[in-house]
């Protein structure tokens, strides 16, 4: 009983009193102008028939459903429910006295109290609307809520009015409510709940009715709260949305909501990433056989500051190592990961960050001798592509001299393993970036080969990052957000994408399972055009692209190809634990051609030789072509609608 008076709300027992004040005052209203004509009901004739009135004249109000709407959101239909029920009300009170007394009142006073009390309770119903919710339609820094629409009408979408009735129930100081938005009406596929409503807000259509219903109830924003939908299902509800132009907003899955440490459901609201809209599930991973591999290990993280880098020292961090060195020659990102760990773990991280650069033999070498690392993960590199084409020598010194440095001094100081981060520009490359990749990954194969010493080899390889530095997403946002054109070098050029996550505990389980030698290759789903992205991201800023945010096509940059791979062709696919994760089959080495080949790179590096450099990467990279030879190949043989395109 209490629950269901606490749920009752402020704002329905302020409407009853409003009610029971307006029947009260048409009974003494009609007496009064009946007293012009001489006709005037004694005071004891009308106490009974008052108080009878007034109780079932709410009964009736409260039956017809009179106080479980939202009135801020009324339609004309919803007043006929409070006109019904101050009729019925008032009359049966009057049919009631009449069979107890066997009199009857005058007709006339009947009238005028059914048309004063009716119109009295219908215009009350107005004016809540017009003045008291309009004073509480601006949220706590007195900004305008946006006009909400909520996506799905199931246990999220109640949970979230339920928080926001009991926001807006905490009216702050100035008299403004704390709740952000104003919701306006719920969209559901389930046609059953149609025309039906969550905590007094209507649900008005489905999925195919978002257009509509956006232009037509004046929606601001729409908040996505399906969290537990189907990933196809969700990519095609968010296209929708994004077609809008209207901000996006989402809940996240039930069981990753947080509810404790003083978190509100509203406060987990937040914008749409851009992984929503690739179209496949994350990545799960085997946390606990993570978890038997790092803990109480020294683990070591070369580029430890960089986007993979910095992820990989947060994953490690949970599970418990021995202790964890951060190397990197970048001061300030090293700094800040430091910092950030400590902030979170205090003593109980051994935590050692080190300023080093991986082509330093030496350097190396002493921080192996000093901290005897059991497992390294080599995430130091230079990979933009563009700059690298301009700077090859630069790929060719950190990227090849670094991991070569890296992975031989992890074999002789008996390191258990070493795993090399990889990309899919490694996969015939067109730029020296790629090339480079690629022949680490022959580094690390060529020393798997040997079969000297304990420590096991494993290359990781896998597409572009959402969010790290230098990808696109951060570029587009800063653009739309400067108000500047958005730019995309092809309408046709297309990437697989993964998010930081997916990247870091690929490796982490790459390097939990390997056994030596393997290249592990992740399953990214469908590729995505990049134009697409930037469409969909300037439609998440409640932008129409092209109208409001222009395209702009800057042309291939140098060495960019129009799509990237996953694999060579002579690698082949054998699966693991993990569905997603496959084992390409790594192409057999010379090791005595091979050594030579990198000594005259090495060599012709160090002396900043560009043009001898450049063609021994060539020599040692079999499949490094220019991009003019592949992207005219590919511009030939695959269609673009390869992309996909409903990203």
């Amino acid at each position: 009983m209490k629950q269901k008076l606490s749920e009752f709300g402020f704002r329905k027992v302020l409407l009853i009193i409003a009610d029971a004040f307006i029947v009260i005052f048409s009974s003494l209203a009609a007496n009064f102008i009946l007293s012009f004509a001489g006709i005037q009901i004694m005071p004891r004739d009308m106490l009974i028939p008052l108080i009878s009135g007034t109780l079932l004249c709410l009964i009736f109000l409260f039956a017809f459903g009179a106080y479980s709407k939202m009135w801020r959101y009324s339609k004309a239909r919803d007043y006929i429910c409070c006109i019904f029920g101050s009729v019925i009300g008032i009359s049966v009170s009057w049919l009631l006295d009449w069979i107890s007394t066997g009199e009857t009142m005058n007709t006339l006073f009947l009238a005028i109290q059914l048309s004063v009390s009716t119109l009295g309770v219908c215009l009350f119903r107005v004016i809540f609307r017009s003045v008291f919710i309009s004073s509480a339609k601006r949220s706590k820094d007195g900004a305008e809520r946006p006009r909400t629409m909520i996506i799905g009408g199931g246990r999220a979408c109640k949970m979230l009015l339920q928080e926001m009735s009991n926001s807006a129930k905490s009216v702050c100081s100035c008299g403004q409510t704390a709740s952000p938005y104003e919701p306006v009406c719920i969209i559901d596929d389930d046609r059953n709940k149609v025309g039906s409503n969550v905590e007094g807000v209507e649900v008005v259509g489905t999925t195919a009715d978002i257009k509509k219903f956006i232009g037509e109830k004046k929606i601001d924003l729409i908040i996505f709260a399906i969290p537990s939908c189907l990933d196809e299902e969700r990519k095609r509800i968010l296209n929708i949305c994004s077609e809008t132009g209207k901000p996006v907003k989402k809940l996240p899955f039930i069981g990753n909501l947080i509810f404790d440490g003083g978190f509100s459901l509203l406060d987990q609201v937040h914008d749409i990433k851009m992984e929503d809209l690739l179209g496949r599930d994350p990545v799960r991973f085997d946390s606990k056989e993570i978890r038997g591999f790092i803990s109480g290990k020294v683990c070591m993280v070369t580029g430890g500051g960089g986007s993979i880098g910095s992820e990989l020292v947060r994953q490690i961090a949970k599970y418990s190592p021995k202790q964890v060195i951060i190397v990197d020659i970048y001061e300030n990102s090293a700094y800040d990961i430091q910092q950030e760990l400590i902030m979170e773990y205090g003593n109980k991280l051994d935590l050692v960050t080190l300023i080093a650069s991986v082509r330093d033999y030496y350097r190396m070498n002493q921080i192996f001798t000093k901290y005897k690392p059991q497992v390294v993960f080599h995430a130091a590199a230079h990979k933009h592509v563009p700059l690298m084409e301009v700077s090859p020598m630069e790929a060719i010194k950190n990227n090849i001299v670094g991991t070569f440095n890296t992975a031989t001094l992890a074999q002789f100081h008996n390191v258990e393993k070493f795993v090399m981060i990889s990309t899919d520009k490694a996969v015939n490359p067109t730029n020296v970036m790629g090339a480079s990749k690629r022949c680490c990954e022959m580094i690390v194969q060529y020393l798997a080969q040997q079969h000297e010493g304990r420590t096991e080899f494993v290359t990781t390889r896998f597409g572009n990052v959402l969010g790290s530095n230098g990808s696109v997403i951060p570029l587009f946002k800063r653009q739309i957000e400067q108000g500047k054109p958005v730019t995309v070098t092809h309408p046709d050029i297309i990437r697989y994408f993964m998010t930081i996550p997916e990247a870091v505990n690929l490796v982490m389980e790459a390097a939990a399972i390997a056994e030596g030698g393997e290249i592990f290759v992740l399953d990214m789903g469908k590729p995505v055009r990049i134009v697409t992205l930037a469409e969909n991201l300037i439609r998440m800023y409640g932008k129409e692209p092209y109208v409001d945010v222009p395209i702009q096509f800057t042309g291939l940059r140098p060495g960019e190809k129009i799509k990237e791979e996953l694999l060579m062709n002579e690698e082949g696919l054998q699966k693991t634990s993990n569905k997603l994760i496959f084992i390409g089959k790594q192409i057999e080495i010379d090791e005595e051609t091979f050594a030579g080949r990198l000594r005259i790179l090495r060599d012709a590096a160090l002396k900043n030789d560009e043009e001898l450099a450049v063609s021994a990467l060539h020599q040692m990279v079999p499949t490094f072509i220019t991009p003019e030879e592949f992207n005219n190949k590919v511009t030939k043989n695959n269609k673009p609608e390869a992309a996909d395109k409903s990203a």
